[in-house]
């Protein structure tokens, strides 16, 4: 077989289940060096095609071809060990590599796994994740796919991976949500959508502007289709039965233009505010909080007073307490000493890494149904149950199907409906990214965006964690939070400018200086974005104060027809309503100070 030879070529690919087509004539190609990230909605397919590439599904038509000789090297998503073989043993699937037991050590301790005599049973599906990865990248194959790679990965390992992966002459083909990483490490991007491969050949802010392109030509495709469809249903109407060739000719035609006139680009055209969610201004307060288990301290004597309106981001290595003190806060989990005062609004909801058990009898819209009806956005307007499905792209068709034929990212999103229903002022979301499809993920961040409650994420997705919070507390490990007033991104910047700690002044250092560093007794200063929302809100008041002033003096001249009298009289209780709530917020945010 020739050397420019595609590692992998795909041609005419049709899989399906039942009446159920996943793709249909599909076409792509990975050439050698290439490093390709495959996208698409949860539920169309993207583990079944890695499934059939790999041998592990069939298919129904179509030809798979691999470059004679090559090995292919494959990360499943939710790989299955012996429970009784060791770290090491699993790495190597008992091929046997003594030459490269070092390379192991090395990227097992980059992806932190230690004990490498430790038996696989004894790991948590997330370690055991790591493991399948470090076993994939030590045997070296000529291909690699991965799915879903840095799920269970902390930031840390994902830098470190986006690294590795870039090195050198590597072909790639991968399934991942991680936006920053598609943009760092992947050149073609393939997207799945309506049963067929669209190739983008640039990164992932290549195929967002592509995309758009594509689905823009398509709308107006669909509209011209329409516009002669019209026409040519009023000729197939007056034509008689008996039809010439030519005319015969143009029926054919007019059927093929009716396919094309009634498909539709299931686009999401409205963002989904709620004006509904009330909270009072005390929110909690973090009141010099410890925890540690055995001798592993996990927070110290830490003080935090959360801010009406907060939206604040969680990050930190795996094991440096991140999830633990969400659950402290929520009560699932009680500190070692001190306490959360948690103000009587308060309402939380919460979506955590464990998931929701469904009884998997049950239908998509009776699992939401059984929460609630409807959600009162405020201003009269209601929200379905079906309506809030719809939003997080479940179809009409998708909200009865049963829960059993749901794919992983589907219970994931369903699990995350079934929060929202309940219309909590307080969302706490434990890596919520995991499993969920980059457009649900986009429909996510708008949805915190305009959420007008708290919110708390913990997350390793950088590129949501930039979309949906203002603020960071940084989990170090030993105890240490470092409260840092921005996004992931600035905090990077931020800490690429900071000087190396000395061994004498390392974190978990038991000193008053190193105590500072966690402590946070005084309150927290603006965001940038608070800044700017302080400076619209003066301008806002005083124009505000000045409008009613205006219509005071007007209603008491004695000037104003019976029409002008009416209106102003109206207008004057609004202006009262929104001079209240502007000044609630001005006195929040002056509280915090500059």
């Amino acid at each position: 077989m020739a050397k420019d030879t595609p590692y992998l070529d795909v041609q005419h690919l049709t899989k399906s289940f039942g009446s159920l087509i996943l793709f249909e004539d599909i076409n792509f190609s990975v050439a050698e060096g290439q490093h390709v990230g495959l996208i698409a909605k949860n539920g169309t397919g993207k583990s079944t095609l890695l499934s059939i590439l790999t041998g592990r599904e069939g298919y129904d038509s179509g030809d798979i071809i691999y470059r004679r000789d090559i090995r292919v090297g494959m990360l499943e998503q939710s790989p299955k060990f012996n429970p009784q073989e060791s770290v090491l043993d699993a790495c190597f699937n008992h091929q046997g590599a003594p030459e490269k037991v070092l390379k192991a050590k090395q990227i097992l301790t980059k992806l932190k796994i230690h004990d490498l005599e430790q038996p696989m049973g004894q790991l948590s599906g997330g370690q055991q994740k790591r493991v399948a990865l470090a076993n994939v990248l030590i045997t070296e194959p000529d291909f690699l796919i991965l799915d879903e790679p840095t799920n269970h990965l902390d930031l840390e390992m994902i830098e470190w991976l986006e690294g590795f992966l870039s090195r050198g002459n590597k072909t790639l083909l991968m399934v991942t949500h991680d936006r920053f990483f598609l943009d760092r490490v992947c050149s073609v991007i393939l997207e799945l959508d309506d049963r067929t491969i669209y190739t983008y050949r640039g990164n992932y802010s290549y195929y967002l502007e592509k995309r758009q392109e594509r689905i823009d030509n398509r709308r107006a495709e669909i509209a011209r289709a329409n516009n002669l469809y019209r026409t040519e249903l009023e000729w197939m109407r007056r034509m008689p039965q008996a039809r010439g060739h030519k005319a015969k000719y143009r029926e054919a035609a007019f059927y093929e233009l009716e396919r094309v006139a009634r498909q539709r680009i299931e686009e999401r055209q409205v963002r989904l505010k709620s004006k509904n969610v009330y909270i009072g201004s005390k929110i909690f307060e973090c009141q010099y909080v410890s925890k540690q288990f055995d001798d592993k301290v996990i927070l110290k004597d830490f003080y935090y007073n959360f801010s009406r309106f907060e939206k604040m981001g969680i990050v930190g290595n795996n094991g440096t307490g991140k999830s633990t003190f969400i659950k402290m806060l929520l009560g699932i989990v009680p500190p070692d000493s001190g306490r959360f005062d948690i103000g009587d609004t308060v309402s939380f909801g919460y979506f955590s890494q464990e998931g929701l058990q469904f009884n998997e009898q049950q239908k998509v819209i009776d699992i939401v149904r059984d929460i609630a009806e409807y959600v009162d956005l405020g201003g009269g307007r209601h929200l379905t149950a079906s309506q809030l499905l719809q939003y997080f792209l479940f179809t009409p068709e998708q909200q009865y199907n049963y829960v059993y034929k749901l794919s992983g990212g589907e219970r994931r999103k369903l699990y995350l409906c079934t929060v929202l229903m309940h219309n909590p002022n307080f969302l706490v979301l434990d890596e919520p990214t995991n499993d969920l499809d980059i457009i649900t993920l986009q429909i996510l961040e708008e949805y915190l965006q305009d959420f007008p409650g708290c919110v708390i994420i913990v997350s390793h997705d950088r590129y949501f964690m930039d979309k949906t919070v203002d603020h960071l507390l940084v989990f170090q490990g030993d105890g240490v939070v470092k409260d840092f007033p921005g996004n992931y991104t600035q905090y990077r910047e931020w800490s690429a400018l900071q000087p190396k700690e000395s061994s004498s002044t390392k974190v978990g250092n038991d000193t008053a200086d190193t105590k500072k560093s966690y402590r946070n007794d005084t309150r927290r200063r603006m965001t940038f974005k608070e800044k700017m929302e302080f400076e619209q809100l003066t301008k806002a008041i005083e124009a505000l104060e000045a409008e009613q002033h205006q219509i005071e003096d007007a209603l008491c001249s004695g000037t104003l027809s019976i029409d002008e009298l009416t209106e102003k009289s109206k207008r004057l209780p609004q202006l009262k309503d929104e001079l209240d709530e502007k000044s609630m917020r001005w006195l929040e945010l002056s509280e915090i100070g500059a």
